[in-house]
């Protein structure tokens, strides 16, 4: 590990707002941030950028950047103790753990801000919009929420596409190109370290806002050969 990151890795043990693989989190979130506000994610969050503007503009919400990076992590959970923002923190642990952090219905809202696409079909399970990723999202959020993705990448935007449809998923928006049709309006304004690279190179930006269905997550057939089964926990 280099010395940059083991001072990083030292410095957010310190940080009252990072919680690193915490325990007996589920239902109590409203204890840790002193209010019943709504609770929303960003996933696989990096350097929380996502997490620190969304909480300067919505004081009425509390937000949870989620990571395994906590090198990464540090940079938002500075800016938020800096800034005071008493309604963003940050969690280090594996994404495919949410259950054990959040009760059902406890989350309000999702956002997955350029994400790896793994684009090897080998590693689509990885994606974070594939159907076992679904099924977790389904057990913490509360009927109805939001799952918000925001990507460069137009192979994971077909692949969620594809996998919302499967599912009977309601989509409420779809933007192919949000910046080259002057849609970057409210939260899809913010620009991450890597958004701001991607558009230098001349990449296009998608995103999409969907809900979940009321039935079960199921796994389609063109899974089957690498997962017969979605665990529920």
């Amino acid at each position: 590990m280099g010395h940059k990151k083991l001072i990083r890795f030292q410095a957010i043990e310190t940080f009252p707002n990072v919680l690193q693989h915490p325990e007996n989190m589920k239902g109590n979130w409203g204890d840790f941030f002193k209010n019943s506000n709504p609770i929303v994610l960003e996933l696989a969050c990096g350097k929380g950028e996502y997490s620190v503007n969304l909480g300067r503009e919505d004081k009425g919400r509390n937000f949870i950047g989620i990571d395994i990076k906590g090198n990464r992590i540090y940079n938002g959970a500075k800016i938020a103790l800096q800034e005071k923002l008493d309604n963003v923190a940050f969690m280090r642990t594996q994404i495919d753990h949410l259950t054990n952090y959040f009760a059902p219905g406890e989350v309000s809202e999702i956002w997955i801000i350029f994400p790896d696409p793994f684009l090897r079909s080998s590693r689509a399970k990885n994606r974070l919009t594939h159907p076992r990723f679904l099924n977790l999202y389904q057990q913490v959020l509360k009927p109805g929420a939001n799952i918000n993705l925001k990507t460069d990448s137009k192979e994971l935007y077909d692949f969620t596409l594809e996998t919302i449809a499967e599912q009977g998923c309601t989509i409420h928006q779809n933007l192919e190109d949000i910046y080259g049709k002057d849609l970057a309006k409210g939260p899809l304004a913010i620009q991450t370290f890597y958004e701001k690279m991607h558009l230098a190179e001349g990449r296009k930006i998608y995103f999409l806002s969907f809900t979940l269905p009321e039935g079960r997550i199921k796994l389609p057939e063109r899974f089957l050969k690498h997962e017969q089964t979605i665990d529920r926990g």
